[in-house]
Parts: C-alpha cells; sequence; structure tokens
C-alpha cells in the first residue's frame, strides 16, 4: 500500500491516470502525444504505476495498451472506509467511483489483482460451481473443454445458448468463454427490464478471458473481458459488476468467506 500513496503522491503520475481515466486503453505513444512530457519521463512514470498496480497492460498485437486498475483503491476502500466507517473520505470514493464506475473508451475491460493462494486453488475457484455459487451467485455446467458449451445458472435461471462455448482451457493458467446470453428468463430473475435486455442482446457477443500467473506466495490474476460495441450498454454493466465479483473471489479465497 506504501506504493500506491507514493504513486499517487506525485502530479505528474496523477496526470497520467487522469489521461487514462479520460481514454482507456492507451500506448506509450498516446499518452506522451496527450501530456506535456518526455517519453523517458512518462515510461519512467508508467513503470511506478504499474509496480503500484494502479496502471495495468495487455498486449494488443504489437502494442502495449495501458489501464486504470481499481484494484488498489478497492484495498484501500476496504482497510479505512469500510473497517473504520468514516463518512465518506471524500478524496478516496471519488478515484474508486472514478475508476470503477466510468466507462472505458476502448471496446476493453482490464482488471489486475494479486489473490493470496495458489494457481491450483484459484483455477478450482473458477471453474467448480460449489466455488463460483458463492461468491458470484452462479454456476457453470461444463466439462472446460475448449469448444465446449456452457450452461449457466444464475438467479433461479438456467442460461443455454450454443454459442455460449470455453474458448480457451489452459489448467491453472489460462481461461476464456463467451459471454452469457441476455434472456427472457435471465432478465425476470435478474429484475431486468425488458427495455435492457434488449439492448444487451442486440449487441455482439462478449469474450472474458483470466490470466493467472504465479507470483511469490500470491497469484496475478487478470480479468480481460473484450468485444463489445461502441457505447456498449453491457460494457457499462460489467465495469461495475466485475471489480464486485473479484473483490469477492479474493475474499473467499484469502479469508474463507465472500464479501
Amino acid at each position: 500500500m506504501d506504493l500506491v500513496f507514493k504513486a499517487l503522491a506525485d502530479p505528474s503520475r496523477r496526470e497520467l491516470l487522469d489521461s487514462l481515466n479520460a481514454r482507456n486503453g492507451q500506448t506509450l505513444r498516446e499518452l506522451c502525444a496527450g501530456l506535456d512530457m518526455a517519453r523517458q519521463s512518462v515510461s519512467k512514470h508508467l513503470a511506478v504505476l504499474e509496480a503500484a498496480e494502479l496502471v495495468t497492460t495487455v498486449r494488443h498485437g504489437r502494442e502495449k495498451l495501458h489501464y486504470l486498475n481499481a484494484a488498489p483503491v478497492n484495498a484501500i476502500a476496504d482497510r479505512w472506509i469500510s473497517r473504520y466507517d468514516r463518512a465518506r473520505t471524500q478524496a478516496l470514493a471519488d478515484l474508486k467511483t472514478a475508476l470503477e464506475q466510468t466507462p472505458m473508451s476502448r471496446p476493453e475491460f482490464v482488471y489486475t489483482t494479486y489473490i493470496n493462494t495458489t494457481p491450483e486453488r484459484l483455477w478450482q475457484a473458477l471453474t467448480d460451481p460449489a466455488f463460483t455459487k458463492r461468491y458470484w451467485g452462479v454456476e457453470f455446467e461444463t466439462d472446460w473443454s475448449v469448444g465446449a458449451g456452457m450452461t449457466w445458472h444464475a438467479e433461479g435461471a438456467r442460461i443455454a445458448d450454443p454459442e455460449q462455448v470455453v474458448v480457451v482451457s489452459e489448467p491453472y493458467s489460462r481461461l476464456s468463454y463467451t459471454w452469457h446470453t441476455f434472456t427472457a428468463d435471465w432478465a425476470k430473475a435478474s429484475g431486468v427490464a425488458e427495455e435492457d435486455r434488449a439492448a444487451f442482446a442486440a449487441e455482439p457477443r462478449s469474450t472474458v478471458t483470466f490470466e493467472l500467473e504465479p507470483a511469490g506466495d500470491a497469484v496475478k490474476l487478470t480479468v480481460t473481458h473484450h468485444g463489445f460495441a461502441p457505447g456498449s450498454a453491457v460494457l457499462s454493466a460489467i465495469n461495475t459488476g466485475w471489480p464486485q465479483i473479484i473483490a469477492s473471489l479474493k475474499t473467499l479465497m484469502e479469508t474463507g468467506a465472500p464479501l
């Protein structure tokens, strides 16, 4: 946590975060073009922000894209705001809201966190219905082989569709699958208005990917959700949903009980 406060103390680094908050998923070249900083200075500041986990990166072809990462801010909020229930420490609350709820201008969601567990246990938590039900409220019916169909069971609704499939399944390292179908049963069980359900269903099907990397006694988990149309209503929804799900997963793995 010391690295987070150190990173945020520098105005140039806050300016970089502001730039990513305005337009996420930028390359180093794009960040340099939008700020009055030398390329070398931007690179050094980004390295500090990455070390503090305030910025995460994803390779996209030959480019390296930079994204805001809400996980450290969640940790700050959990440690002080939740623990002591202080009356809305406004600076932290505003930053948390900006990182979690501001829609990303690029059609992609990226979130990174570190969980004190093993790749084997985390893989089980991502695939075993007994685990997913506890922190997510969702159970998956699949054998997790590439190309296998997936049936979702969520909030009393059964969500089945031929296009719900496993895309990548590399145990303990990488898992990817297409997102669920926005059915009438799902909307009814979730309390989603028909107008919203129809808007979700009209969009292209997206894909979520989980990458697991050992990091000492922890596992670095990167969640990427992509395949959205410009102005996507689904992207806006998952921008707030995924941080909650991942935080609950992390809490379950480290304490034995979900949020």
